[in-house]
């Protein structure tokens, strides 16, 4: 059997983090190896307990999520760790800089547990969690704060197919909504996503929407 996926909770709410922790410790492929309540307590943590995703949550005291995301798993950081960003609506401005900090994808706080383990496997994948519906309202909405006035270079090197593939990824399209959009296959728009994360030096689809958004390549 292969190693169950080690998981570090970290959000300040003693009921959530408990929640969270039932939750995931009750599945056999999923493991939580710690807990703490703020930001700088998981950055601490991390690299004694070795955990594959962290659970983080936003606004914390000592240190919030966002800064302890950007330590664990910001560019240049190694070894990184793959974080889950966990939210409530009403701090729906924080998603994009956690995104942008290096978060692999973020869930709703009041979102059912099957779709917390979910999460949690899909980023322990290496795949980005990036629910088409929460992108669109939450990312969106502040296209217009996080653009900005600079040009955009690295465009050039994608062809105007791929652009406008990533244009309908940061709109939150799925391969398969993408493909019926452009009518080709998903296996084709899968070749294009590749493609433009090659290009522009990017990790996966949630970084792909961030540098949409940042580069005004969508209104």
């Amino acid at each position: 059997m292969n190693a169950p996926i080690r998981v570090l909770v970290c959000d300040d709410q003693a009921l959530i983090r408990t929640g969270f922790a039932t939750i995931i410790d009750a599945q056999p492929d999923l493991e939580v190896v710690g807990e703490c309540g703020d930001g700088l307590a998981a950055v601490e943590l991390a690299p004694r307990l070795r955990p594959d995703v962290v659970v983080m949550d936003v606004r914390m005291p000592v240190l919030d999520g966002i800064e302890a995301t950007r330590r664990l798993a910001g560019a240049g950081v190694e070894p990184s760790v793959k974080v889950l960003v966990v939210t409530t609506f009403n701090l729906d401005e924080y998603v994009y800089e956690a995104l942008r900090a290096g978060a692999s994808g973020f869930l709703l706080k009041d979102a059912p547990p099957a779709q917390l383990l979910h999460g949690i496997r899909t980023v322990a994948s290496g795949a980005a969690l990036l629910a088409p519906e929460v992108t669109r309202q939450l990312v969106g909405r502040y296209a217009s704060r996080i653009r900005p006035t600079g040009g955009t270079p690295d465009d050039a090197a994608l062809t105007p197919r791929e652009l406008e593939v990533l244009r309908l990824i940061a709109d939150g399209r799925s391969n398969s909504e993408i493909a019926a959009t452009l009518v080709i296959s998903p296996e084709t728009v899968k070749t294009y996503v590749s493609r433009i994360l090659a290009k522009l030096g990017l990790r996966d689809r949630v970084q792909a929407v961030v540098y949409a958004y940042r580069n005004g390549l969508v209104t």
